[in-house]
């Protein structure tokens, strides 16, 4: 009987659903925000009748669904499994995530700091937002939230810069009471931290309020991020100096800095900051593959910037027409002549690994030979035979190898591995990559850029870009 009950209940809710207008997508956020704990994925099973839920996992989607029945007509129809007249109103942390949701919608990127703040206040917490500023070096306080005296912190030197290159929760004990700072992650793409403070009868330590924070450092994660697609309130706090046209174009073009799944971790970064003229990377994760791409049109080419988003956007396209690596080839040489005519050339290098096999095969078009560090500190050099750029139009072998679980995979530009001090000392690339590859793929982007930096004077003569890509050890 209870089960026919909750497949009654199952098909009426779904029904309901069907009538809201809203996504699978703003459902499953607005049902997590009542204190919802399956995934996405699985809410749209159980609304297909595919796999059941826990009742009070059901009742929590009844409740998503009724809220958003009543906004549009004032109706509740959706059925709940207890008794009817409880109060099922969210409170406390729930009611600090559904009122997050309700206020940021549609508001522009500056208002969200105070928005942040304001959730936080339900839960009797001060909160103010840091995000990273475009070198990457410190965290910029965001203005509308609380306390708004507060300075920009260095990522090196603090706990919340600790807490954002671990990409973690971390306490600092300091007089008067201690403060909580966590990360600010767009999926794996760390925005920066949030500051959190409390009154005396609040423990910070206490794993549910940090799971609280948690949850809240995610979602205003998101939310920043969605809404620095569409403003610009926030970029010139964040940029130290002027952020030249071309600067702008690459910057604009790239794929987030890092992404991963179950199987693949991918992170990614060009340097110099406010001045990179020809350098761009790109990759694509799916279930078996991740395809990665890096092109260098050289920082003193004529229309460098122009060239190498020509062939980002060339190879993305064919790409997503399901061509291989030869197609993709083909279509990066074909669109460089054809918009720039015979005589522009790109080096770079595209490359797809089967995320089952760890099986890698790479086309190297004139740029620098891919890396392989392994987890046993053995490096590698996959080839370093010399092959033509992309544009001449003559051919290029396919090279393929294999990763072993827990390799990290290297690819990257002249301008990062010719890099030289004031006395000809070349950057040990090698090495500063395998010092730092036990950090998060992002963090050991930002460390070896930054080491770099330093090794130069930040007196970059190419453009330097790196996109690594680290194959997990097996289940």
């Amino acid at each position: 009987m209870a089960s026919l009950q909750a497949e009654e209940q199952r098909r009426i809710v779904a029904a309901c659903f069907a009538q809201t207008g809203l996504t699978l997508e703003q459902l499953w956020l607005r049902y997590f925000a009542l204190g919802g704990d399956v995934s996405e994925l699985e809410l749209e099973a159980f609304l297909q009748g595919l796999v059941p839920l826990p009742r009070i996992q059901r009742d929590m989607v009844a409740h998503a669904v009724n809220e958003r029945l009543e906004e549009v007509s004032g109706v509740r129809q959706a059925p709940y499994s207890r008794e009817t007249g409880e109060n099922t109103r969210p409170h406390g942390p729930l009611a600090a995530l559904v009122d997050l949701l309700g206020s940021a919608h549609r508001a522009p990127p500056e208002r969200l700091p105070g928005i942040i703040a304001g959730a936080g206040r339900a839960l009797d917490l001060e909160i103010a937002v840091y995000l990273v500023d475009q070198e990457q070096r410190q965290l910029i306080p965001l203005p509308g939230g609380s306390a708004p005296d507060r300075v920009p912190l260095a990522i090196e030197a603090t706990t919340a810069g600790r807490a954002f290159r671990h990409a973690d929760t971390m306490i600092a004990e300091e007089p008067g009471a201690p403060r909580l700072w966590t990360v600010l992650l767009d999926g794996d793409e760390r925005l920066g931290v949030l500051e959190v403070e409390a009154d005396a009868d609040i423990d910070l330590n206490d794993p549910a309020v940090r799971t609280q924070c948690r949850w809240l450092a995610s979602l205003s994660g998101h939310l920043l991020a969605g809404a620095r697609r569409y403003g610009e309130g926030f970029d010139a706090l964040l940029r130290h100096q002027r952020l030249g046209p071309t600067a702008e174009l690459l910057r604009r073009n790239l794929p987030p800095s890092t992404a991963s799944t179950h199987d693949i971790a991918v992170a990614g970064g060009i340097e110099p900051v406010y001045d990179v003229r020809g350098v761009t990377f790109d990759y694509a994760l799916s279930e078996k593959t991740a395809w990665l791409a890096i092109f260098d049109a050289g920082r003193e080419a004529a229309r460098a910037g122009l060239a190498v988003s020509a062939a980002l956007a060339a190879s993305r396209s064919a790409r997503g027409e399901g061509l291989g690596l030869r197609g993709q080839e083909t279509a990066v040489s074909e669109e460089l002549s054809a918009r720039f005519g015979h005589g522009t050339l790109v080096r770079g290098t595209l490359a797809e690994l089967n995320l089952a096999a760890g099986t890698l095969r790479y086309l190297d078009a004139g740029g620098e030979p891919p890396l392989i560090l392994g987890a046993d500190h053995e490096q590698t050099t996959v080839d370093s035979a010399q092959h033509p750029p992309f544009g001449t139009g003559l051919p290029r072998r396919i090279v393929t190898t294999r990763l072993r679980p827990g390799d990290l995979l290297a690819l990257y530009t002249e301008g990062l591995s010719a890099v030289c001090s004031a006395d000809g000392e070349r950057f040990p690339l090698a090495g500063c990559l395998e010092a730092h590859a036990g950090h998060v793929p992002p963090e050991t982007v930002r460390r070896v850029l930054q080491a770099a930096k330093t090794h130069c004077r930040n007196g970059f003569t190419g453009d330097a870009g790196l996109l690594i890509a680290r194959w997990p050890s097996l289940p």
